[in-house]
């Protein structure tokens, strides 16, 4: 008799354990089901910083250099280049997607710019204006930033220094597109 018992809980308890995880999740609560993204780093920040970074490393992973030897070609060379190089390309591809969120400030208050505007050049609040009164436009060209930034990081997989080297010539022409359009349209030549 005690047998048929045991053998009973027995069988039991893979039933139980099987019904307490079929037991649907608990609801997310009031805090995160009403999570607002609050952008805290501005545009310039992530101009300045990650996205500037990334992108150097992006155009300067592949070229020419002159020594005093003579021209000597640039590209990754170990695993560790290439794996240091797609970090870069995966976060510029990331900064896409801060660039669209919308209520980011091109400048926080009292942030100076690293070079004084030039002629041409719009103010902080003159971007923000253009950017919030042509929000597809902006997204659009951060959407195209983070393509670009895909195209280097399959270049990079492929380990194709050709692919990767025409990726940083689309990514310059999208960065290039962006800023004449959003920071100095009226300007007679770009910054250098």
């Amino acid at each position: 008799m005690k047998l048929n018992r045991l053998h009973g809980l027995l069988l039991a308890l893979p039933l139980a354990v099987l019904a307490a995880c079929a037991k649907p999740p608990a609801p997310p609560s009031t805090a995160v089901a009403a999570f607002v993204q609050q952008p805290q780093a501005s545009v310039l920040d992530l101009m300045a910083g990650p996205v500037d970074a990334a992108a150097d490393a992006l155009w300067d992973a592949v070229g020419t250099e002159s020594t005093a030897k003579g021209p000597v070609d640039k590209i990754p060379q170990t695993d560790a280049d290439w794996a240091k190089l797609r970090m870069h390309a995966v976060m510029l591809a990331e900064m896409g997607n801060l660039l669209m969120i919308e209520g980011r400030v091109v400048a926080r208050p009292g942030q100076s710019l690293e070079n004084p505007p030039g002629e041409g050049d719009l103010t902080p609040e003159q971007s923000l204006a253009e950017i919030n009164a042509n929000r597809a436009a902006f997204n659009g060209f951060a959407k195209v930033m983070q393509d670009t930034a895909v195209t280097s990081i399959k270049a990079i997989d492929a380990r194709n220094v050709d692919a990767l080297l025409e990726a940083g010539g689309a990514l310059d022409e999208a960065c290039e597109t962006c800023h004449t359009r959003f920071w100095y349209p009226k300007a007679t030549a770009p910054p250098k």
